[in-house]
């Protein structure tokens, strides 16, 4: 048989089969094992050093697509960097000049982080220049949203107050822009009931008696009755803000003192009470007490009926409030 060994009695010449004992059968089997064992993990190692094992072929995909995120999270955190930077440029450039505000300090919006390491936590991994890059533009936008939101307040604070400032400016014309206009500021030189040399600080508006009379912007009437200094009837409307208006020589007062009116409400109307040598309006604009010439305040581009529909609409705000 193949697997069985034979060998020539020299006594008998007869070939008899050679029987192995049971220990050197074990020890050809431990020999032989071990040598398959040893040639199978040279193979091994053999193909992981050219092939790689499948696990580490599994850990360099991992790697990959981590890196892959990586990427496009630093795409994403570049798009978002930009999109804020287009606000700061906004808030520096329209906003804030517009507004009068103060830029804010470039020490503010790039504040510096010297003599502390942020990142030592990732200085041993393999991949710390991914992490950290990624870091300091989170990081970067993170400063700069917050900046920018604290702006953004400031601009709806000063929003809000350059809103309220224009709203009670005197900047609308006190009757209909069709009414013509009077004496403007100037020194008469013989006052038309007087006689005498005396200057006119207003607008007057040569009104038919009783032509309706209305506020040029919110504020609150501080003044409503006669004036023995020539304006008669008379509206003083405090509109805060340093501004003053004052509407004389009125046959009939609408609004009583301490009342909070708003730009287009009703005051009253026009008559030839006081120191008047005929039916109009005396309108007056200070600021700070210092006379200002009422016709900078509006603009006669209105016509008449552009001009009535400004004041039908400024009257149902009025209400609605």
């Amino acid at each position: 048989m193949r697997n069985c060994k034979y060998i020539l009695d020299p006594a008998d010449l007869q070939y008899k089969r050679v029987h192995l004992p049971w220990k050197k059968k074990i020890l050809r089997f431990l020999f032989w094992f071990g040598l398959s064992v040893a040639v199978s993990s040279g193979y091994f190692k053999v193909y992981e050093n050219y092939f790689g094992s499948p696990k580490e072929k599994l850990l360099g995909q991992e790697i990959e697509n981590m890196k892959l995120k990586y990427s496009l999270l630093e795409r994403r955190l570049g798009d978002a960097t930009r999109s804020v930077a287009y606000l700061q440029q906004s808030d520096e450039t329209r906003f804030r000049p517009i507004l009068n505000l103060e830029p804010v300090p470039s020490s503010y919006r790039n504040p510096g982080y010297g003599g502390v390491d942020r990142y030592r936590e990732f200085s041993g991994l393999t991949y710390a220049s991914l992490i950290v890059s990624s870091l300091e533009k989170v990081n970067t936008l993170v400063n700069m949203t917050k900046v920018q939101e604290e702006s953004f307040k400031d601009i709806a604070e000063r929003r809000d107050q350059w809103i309220d400032e224009f709203e009670h400016t005197p900047w609308i014309c006190p009757v209909d822009v069709s009414i013509p206009r009077g004496d403007g500021i100037k020194l008469r030189e013989v006052h038309p009931v007087l006689g005498t040399t005396r200057w006119h600080f207003g607008q007057d508006f040569s009104c038919p008696y009783g032509t309706q009379i209305y506020a040029t912007g919110n504020g609150k009437i501080t003044v409503a009755g006669w004036n023995s200094d020539g304006f008669g009837n008379h509206v003083i409307i405090d509109h805060g803000y340093g501004f003053r208006s004052i509407y004389g020589h009125l046959s009939k007062i609408e609004v009583p003192v301490g009342l909070n009116v708003k730009r287009g409400d009703l005051i009253g109307l026009s008559g030839n009470s006081g120191t008047s040598s005929g039916p109009h309006l005396h309108y007056q604009v200070d600021l700070y007490g210092n006379h200002q010439n009422p016709m900078h305040f509006f603009t006669d581009d209105l016509s008449q009926e552009d001009y009535l529909k400004m004041i039908t609409v400024l009257s149902s705000r009025s209400k609605l409030r």
